[in-house]
Formats: structure tokens, C-alpha cells, sequence
């Protein structure tokens, strides 16, 4: 299964509550902190959600 790289690129202040619990459930605490997930279609959409605040890298 391959891994993705995702990092927070912008601030959660003022964004709607699901945002930021997504982006808590992610891993992602502060701006450009980075977690690896396995790239399931569950992280994935949560990953959809909030692709206006991340930047995903596909891991090998």
C-alpha cells in the first residue's frame, strides 16, 4: 500500500469546525508539521476535505 506525505500549509483560525477536527484527526497540529498516512480511500477524503489547507506528497 503506498504512503502519503501531508503537511499543513495554512492556519485553521477561522475555518469551519469539521475543518479543523479534520485536520486534528489527520495528525496536523501547527503549520507545516508533516505526518505519513497510508494512502486508504478514509485518509484519503479526509485529505479532500481540507486540500485547500495541506499539501500532499506521495511517498515511494
Amino acid at each position: 500500500m503506498s504512503k502519503v506525505r501531508v503537511t499543513q500549509v495554512k492556519s485553521k483560525i477561522g475555518r469551519l469546525k469539521n475543518q479543523k477536527r479534520t485536520l486534528e484527526a489527520l495528525g496536523l497540529r501547527k503549520i507545516n508539521q508533516t505526518v505519513e498516512h497510508d494512502a486508504t480511500p478514509t485518509i484519503l477524503g479526509m485529505i479532500n476535505k481540507v486540500s485547500h489547507l495541506v499539501s500532499v506528497q506521495e511517498v515511494k
